[in-house]
């Protein structure tokens, strides 16, 4: 069988155009592109594939739909693991999961599921945006009350498995809209805020309530929660606390987390002053300070809201760097100043308190850490300095203590996150966590896995079976 080695390319926006705007940058497959790409599938027997994929979406199956240009049944085979295709077809990361194993890969490029996911799935938001919406099938309604806190991949996913099982289900969520890290950490360029809300709406026509502007902990507390009447308690509120370097002069003016940075341009659409009173500083030259994709999620940001140099400063070289291949490369494409094997030691101020220069010391690679990538050492004497006006931190998140300070009995581990079981129950009966708030920060869709295993596992602890 004479099959094409090569991935199916998809068109993109030129990157001397999208660095001045906040449009999607990968255009998508044409119908043509998309049956082109479905039939490099080998549909072998072992798929690989599905094992994969953290929510165990059935592959083969949706690519064989696709072929064939059957894309209802496509979309319908997707959904029975997945109600946020356009969202992961979008900002999973494939290349690490489903199409790492792909078998095609052996002998060329892995096939391209995600770009397929979101073919049919865009395709499946055309069709809702025409009025055409076929809703999920769902067992009887059973009455029981199930509770889930916060909005983001974990909790809709545990949210839309429980109310396909007839569970009366509830959300609650500390921001003004759903979405969480959908909405506030990833940048309208590389998932548009209207399709992330075209998705979520998908869990109310099932019956899904959400309640806004409410904070666990604070609002209500988690026992207050079971005194409304609530039999279980689903805890899937993040990451989203920031962590900082803790040198000198972090706290100068014109140093953002990233979390507060891309939450202001994101969800508060900053980018979008003054029709939108969210101001925040437009720098010239920017400092970001990580190698992940939040760091190039903020640096690419930074550029569009017209910075002319944007120093992307990471302590190992670009093949340690933790952010997706395709991330990475855009941000070169774009014009991102890569600083490799460097690391921040100060930042210096101006006479007004603002920051003015960051300070540097250049590192070299040692031994592997835990991590398995090898440990940056510095290298003493080779300090140097950047002029900036602005610095974004984005080394990393820890969860909110709330929930935690506020639960009798719950316990959590060194890093504040959420201790559970092989079910994911806590130490508190009747509660359950998943997502980053038990693993640290990860990816959307292990996020999503966790909430399906959630629901499951909440499943049988109302009948009784844990």
């Amino acid at each position: 069988m004479n099959v094409n080695k090569k991935l199916t390319p998809m068109k993109e926006q030129e990157p001397h155009e999208r660095r001045n705007n906040f449009f999607e940058v990968p255009l998508g497959y044409t119908k043509e592109e998309a049956i082109l790409e479905a039939s490099r599938c080998l549909q072998c027997p072992t798929h690989p594939c599905i094992e994969g994929c953290p929510v165990h979406i059935n592959i083969p199956a949706f690519i064989k739909a696709i072929k064939e240009e059957k894309f209802d049944l496509a979309i319908d085979i997707i959904h029975e693991s997945n109600l946020l295709p356009a969202v992961t077809g979008r900002v999973c990361p494939q290349e690490e999961q489903c199409q790492a194993v792909c078998v095609m890969g052996k002998v060329g490029d892995p096939v391209g599921i995600g770009r397929l996911e979101r073919f049919v799935a865009d395709l499946d938001l055309e069709k809702r945006r025409k009025g055409e919406v076929t809703v999920p099938k769902k067992e009887k309604d059973n009455g029981i009350k199930v509770a889930i806190v916060g909005s983001g991949p974990a909790g809709l996913s545990c949210a839309a498995d429980l109310s396909r099982m007839g569970y009366d289900v509830t959300i609650f969520e500390a921001f003004h809209v759903a979405g969480g890290v959908l909405v506030y950490g990833i940048p309208e360029f590389r998932l548009p805020k209207a399709i992330v809300e075209e998705e979520i709406s998908m869990l109310s026509k099932m019956g899904v309530k959400f309640v806004f502007d409410f904070l666990v902990g604070r609002t209500r507390t988690i026992q207050g929660l079971f005194d409304d009447g609530f039999k279980a308690v689903f805890l899937g509120t993040g990451a989203g606390l920031p962590q900082f370097m803790h040198i000198p002069g972090e706290n100068l003016g014109g140093i953002y987390s990233a979390n507060e940075f891309l939450t202001r341009v994101n969800l508060m659409k900053a980018y979008k002053f003054p029709e939108f009173d969210t101001p925040i500083k437009r720098a010239k030259r920017v400092a970001v300070i990580g190698g992940g994709n939040v760091a190039m999620d903020a640096a690419r940001t930074a550029l569009r809201l017209g910075a002319e140099h944007v120093y992307l400063i990471y302590r190992r070289s670009r093949e340690e760097m933790p952010a997706r291949a395709e991330e990475i490369v855009h941000a070169e494409e774009e014009g991102i100043e890569f600083v490799l094997l460097s690391n921040p030691v100060r930042y210096i101020g101006d006479e007004k308190g603002f920051v003015k220069q960051v300070e540097c010391i250049k590192m070299q690679l040692g031994e592997p850490d835990s991590s398995g990538r090898r440990r940056p050492i510095p290298i003493e004497g080779s300090e140097f300095t950047i002029d900036i006006d602005e610095a974004i931190v984005a080394i990393g998140t820890t969860p909110n203590p709330i929930i935690a300070k506020t639960t009798e009995g719950l316990k959590v581990g060194r890093h504040g996150e959420i201790l559970v079981d092989e079910n994911l129950q806590t130490s508190v009966k009747g509660v359950f966590a998943g997502g980053d708030i038990v693993t640290g920060a990860a990816t959307v869709i292990t996020a999503m896995g966790a909430g399906r295993l959630a629901a499951k596992s909440i499943d049988r602890f109302i009948k009784g079976e844990i």
